[in-house]
Parts: C-alpha cells; sequence; structure tokens
C-alpha cells in the first residue's frame, strides 16, 4: 500500500501490541522535524554567568561602576556572581565583606534576585544574583 502511494512504511510504536506504523513521506518528515529544532535553538535564550570582583576596600565610585556593570548585565539577563576577595590579613575582617555584599544586594533592589546567598570559600565571599522574573501579559 505504501509503494503504490510513494509513502515509506514507518514504525511508529514497535513495542505495542500489534506495532503500530504508518505511511508518510519519511524524508520530508526528517527536514520538518530539522526546521523546528532550528527554530527552537534560535528562539532560546541561554543565561550566562557574569562575574563582578570586588575587594573589601573599595572606594564610592568603584562600587558605582561595579553596580552599573551589574545591572546592565541583568537587564540582558544574566545571572551575574558578585565576590569580594580578600587580601592578606583583610581575611580577619569578613564583616567587612558581609556588608559590602549586602549594601551590593540593597542597591540592586527589584533589578534582580539573590539566588544564591552570601557564601565564604577560602579567601573570597561571593553570591549569585539572578534576573527578575518577567511577567508575560
Amino acid at each position: 500500500m505504501a509503494q503504490s502511494q510513494d509513502f515509506d512504511l514507518v514504525e511508529v510504536s514497535p513495542k505495542a501490541n500489534p506495532p503500530v506504523c504508518r505511511l508518510m513521506d519519511f524524508g520530508k518528515f526528517k527536514y520538518q522535524q530539522s526546521k523546528k529544532s532550528h527554530v527552537a535553538r534560535q528562539n532560546q535564550k541561554v543565561a550566562h554567568l557574569k562575574e563582578v570582583k570586588m575587594k573589601p576596600k573599595i572606594e564610592e565610585h568603584d562600587f558605582q561602576f561595579k553596580l552599573r556593570n551589574t545591572l546592565k548585565f541583568l537587564e540582558d539577563g544574566d545571572k551575574v556572581k558578585v565576590g569580594v576577595r580578600f587580601m592578606g590579613r583583610q581575611i580577619a575582617h569578613k564583616d567587612l565583606g558581609v556588608e559590602l555584599l549586602e549594601k551590593f544586594q540593597a542597591e540592586i533592589g527589584e533589578h534582580g534576585s539573590v539566588e544564591q546567598p552570601i557564601r565564604s570559600e577560602g579567601r573570597s565571599m561571593h553570591m549569585i544574583i539572578a534576573p527578575p522574573k518577567r511577567r508575560k501579559s
């Protein structure tokens, strides 16, 4: 029947009892599947993880510069890892790093949400901020 209509006989579900087959133009089917997957890949947004590094004794202008860059990254839909690196004896004052990250979080406000709270690892301390969830209207 498939040969008389110039179609292919494609086994759809081999484990069913009896096995299910379908008459179709298999080349056309594969082409349409590849087109669908191509369009899906074009439309997907990959969220990258950007990183902003600071030291605990950062000047106000430098802090604002890092903040502006972070807001730009969040607007583009990227996640941001905000880190504080302690050098030498600064490690004794981890409270300065916590204060700095909390200030950064307060400045971000509603432009981003904390995905991973402040964590300390070795000589550094970091948190991850994700862009806010967009409502579909």
